[in-house]
């Protein structure tokens, strides 16, 4: 049996852990420049506010009911999402995590009763992480996935719900419409639909080898699965990335090409970072820059950069980065948005120079290692590339950033007694 643990409107929550007088009310986070709505706290979604509504057509709304207002704090919700992760793996020595916000864990051998067990993990993160959860507990990832919708959708769940038995999946299964299932999308639901498929109980009845002819491969994988037969093991060391981007929309039109090629080293910088953390060189960089597609004259460029050779020094990909805006800019454009792509990755083990280049120095990964041994104690941008600049005036916009609670003394709340 796995379990399915999933965070309840995770980023609105992850707010309204260090401001108990949030909770019970609407709670709205905003993406990167606040332009639209990425995380809803359940009361906000009662109010009628639809995910990814532009901020600027519902702040009236939002307004008129005092809804609170967050701009993405993502520090913030990555150190509450590993404190969560961290303390379900006290509940099974097998996990996966499978994103900021879930975790899979393995329950064989497991002597307690499945939905006991569910209730302990749920009340657990409340009372150490002061986080609200779902958990959906079923023999599949896709069952689970389905027993977890159930359990944050159906009040008479309280928060869990086991699948255990053929009768109480399919029960469910019949009353879930078919786009409901892990990995099916609106197209192909709308595929599905044209063969007689409308709930899950239709898909997992049907034959998969005719599913097979008119849709994809993948679909005989998911049929078992609804089924009770597992055919998706954990991935408890996930995969490298073969990619790597870091992208931004600026907070203002920029004009000038100082500012823009300080933001691409600061991309260039965080793409790096990530690199080294996942044991990686690159051989090839994608940078890009544009304006705004609504804009008259809109203008579009970008260029593949090829290292000298493997690195993952932050300075070297920045330096190339601001080369390469340089090429791209062309005066008389406003510009909207500019990143940097990691796309050609290798392991550490496997990099190699040439007959004419030894590679990246020892001194050079050192001083990297230094970096980032730096930033994780004393928070990111404690040390940063002199490229970057020291007056960022062309960051993304964050009006209502909440503090780094966790991440920074400095926003450490105070309590008077």
């Amino acid at each position: 049996m796995l379990a399915l643990v999933d965070c309840n409107s995770c980023y609105a929550s992850c707010e309204q852990i260090f401001r108990p007088d949030l909770r019970g009310r609407p709670v709205v986070v905003l993406s990167n420049n606040d332009g639209f709505v990425v995380a809803r706290s359940s009361e906000a979604k009662a109010l009628g506010i639809a995910d990814l509504e532009p901020f600027f057509k519902i702040e009236p709304l939002l307004r008129r009911h005092k809804v609170a207002i967050f701009s993405s704090n993502y520090p913030l919700y990555g150190d509450i999402s590993h404190r969560v992760m961290e303390t379900l793996k006290g509940f099974s020595p097998e996990v996966e995590v499978y994103s900021i916000d879930e975790m899979f864990l393995n329950l064989q051998g497991l002597q307690e009763e499945w939905l006991s067990y569910g209730q302990r993990i749920r009340t657990t993160l409340w009372r150490d992480v002061r986080m609200p959860v779902g958990v959906g507990i079923a023999p599949s990832k896709t069952l689970a996935k389905l027993a977890n919708r159930a359990a944050k959708n159906i009040a008479q769940c309280h928060g869990v719900c086991v699948l255990d038995t053929p009768y109480r999946w399919q029960w469910l299964q019949k009353r879930m419409p078919v786009d409901k299932v892990w990995g099916v999308g609106r197209r192909l639901a709308k595929r599905l639909g044209h063969l007689g498929i409308e709930t899950v109980y239709d898909l997992a009845r049907a034959n998969p080898k005719i599913l097979r002819r008119h849709t994809n491969i993948h679909i005989e994988r998911t049929i078992e699965e609804l089924n009770g037969t597992p055919c998706l093991g954990l991935e408890e060391q996930p995969p490298a990335k073969k990619q790597i981007y870091c992208t931004r929309s600026f907070g203002e039109k920029l004009t000038e090409l100082q500012p823009i090629q300080q933001a691409v080293s600061l991309y260039a910088s965080r793409a790096a970072e990530k690199l080294r953390g996942q044991g990686c060189l690159v051989a090839a960089m994608h940078v890009f820059l544009h304006t705004s597609p609504h804009e008259p004259n809109y203008y579009s460029r970008s260029v593949l950069v090829q290292c000298p050779y493997p690195t993952d020094d932050s300075r070297l990909l920045a330096g190339l980065a601001k080369g390469a805006i340089a090429e791209l800019y062309r005066p008389g454009h406003r510009y909207m948005k500019a990143g940097v792509g990691l796309v050609e990755l290798v392991p550490r083990s496997l990099g190699q120079g040439d007959l004419f280049s030894l590679g990246q120095s020892k001194r050079a990964g050192e001083v990297m290692q230094t970096l980032d041994r730096v930033n994780r104690h004393f928070g990111r941008g404690t040390l940063f590339l002199g490229a970057e600049g020291v007056h960022k005036h062309w960051k993304m916009r964050q009006a209502y950033r909440s503090p780094s609670y966790t991440t920074r003394w400095a926003a450490l709340p105070m309590v008077q007694i």
